[in-house]
């Protein structure tokens, strides 16, 4: 973007490659942890569920077949967010992972919590004999899901916490995603501890399927949430508040530049941020002048915000901007009047 006395739209550099390849194999590990967890323990679960005819055993199985799907979605996201930029998406791919944990978050309302609901309706409405057999393996199944859910949930908090902790880590939507499957897991897996011990020393099967209703409820809950997350990524939202703060103070700051009309941020990606700036300079720049400036404005903003890699700036003489003003505002567009031939 140029106006007609020079201003010039430069692309800032983006952050370093190799950090971010570095970042990415931590977060693909902590996803394939949790998917090899995941896959494991939803065929204890299943075999056991179906032993002891345990509706909340049951729950639990169809939650850890969601979270192994969505696990599979994620590994796609990390893949496919790094593709180079092309001339169909000039700004590449980092909306993949978005769009990859809007899959996630469907998955695991679908599959955890409408089927957690199903388990809980059908063990209320369905008369059976009252039978533990295979309960204590049951819950011993849940209780070494319970230590293995705990195992990647640590190890996907302990990524969290090299990347900045909840500010830094928590941006990764896979990441994210991993660390609410795990957490989510952990107290499902209580849950359906809870419900089926309870259910084994009253006798009524409303302890586990209450179990199985709060596991339900707990799913869809998490699913609303990254649902919700993954959807403002996708219609596009803006920088977050302190990055735009310090893009706007450095812009302020520039002995050019009288005044900035408009600062508008969106996030591109996991590390890409659009920054579009329309400043007003002090009268008396020539051409060459403002170009210089614009690059040096550019840089500044790509060395104090790293993730800004399109800046966009339109630079404008204030003196010239208020006389095309003052004219733009006695036409019909401006106020408001339709006009027509």
């Amino acid at each position: 973007m140029t106006d007609d006395r020079g201003g010039a739209v430069l692309e800032g550099p983006g952050t370093d490659e190799e950090g971010k390849a570095r970042t990415d194999r931590r977060t693909r590990i902590t996803v394939l942890v949790a998917l090899g967890a995941n896959l494991v323990i939803a065929v204890a679960k299943a075999v056991g569920g179906l032993v002891a005819g345990s509706p909340a055993l049951l729950s639990e199985a169809a939650h850890s077949v969601a979270d192994s799907m969505n696990e599979v979605f994620l590994l796609a996201a990390l893949r496919r967010s790094r593709r180079p930029a092309d001339s169909r998406h000039p700004f590449g791919y980092g909306k993949e992972r978005f769009f990859w944990s809007l899959l996630a978050a469907v998955g695991i309302f679908v599959m955890g919590g409408c089927f957690s609901f199903y388990q809980a309706m059908h063990a209320l409405t369905t008369p059976s004999e009252e039978s533990y057999d295979g309960y204590v393996a049951g819950i011993a199944v849940l209780g070494v899901a319970l230590l293995s859910e705990g195992a990647s949930l640590l190890r996907a908090l302990h990524q969290v916490r090299g990347q900045g902790g909840r500010v830094g880590g928590l941006r990764d939507p896979a990441l994210r995603t991993v660390v609410a499957e795990d957490g989510t897991a952990v107290l499902g897996v209580t849950l359906a501890i809870g419900g089926m011990a309870l259910h084994m020393v009253t006798g009524q099967v409303i302890w586990e399927a209450s179990a199985s209703f709060a596991i339900g409820a707990l799913l869809v809950y998490v699913a609303y949430r990254l649902g919700r997350d993954a959807r403002e990524q996708l219609i596009g939202v803006a920088a977050d508040p302190e990055p735009s703060r310090r893009i706007r103070a450095l812009l302020e700051a520039q002995p050019e530049i009288d005044s900035v009309e408009a600062l508008l941020t969106m996030q591109l990606g996991l590390d890409s941020t659009l920054v579009a700036a329309r400043v007003d300079l002090v009268p008396g720049l020539d051409s060459e002048r403002v170009e210089e400036v614009a690059v040096r404005i550019k840089r500044s903003i790509a060395h104090v915000v790293p993730e800004a890699d399109q800046i966009f700036l339109d630079v404008t003489d204030k003196s010239e901007w208020r006389r095309h003003g003052e004219r733009a505002a006695k036409s019909p567009a401006a106020t408001g009047e339709r006009g027509g031939a």
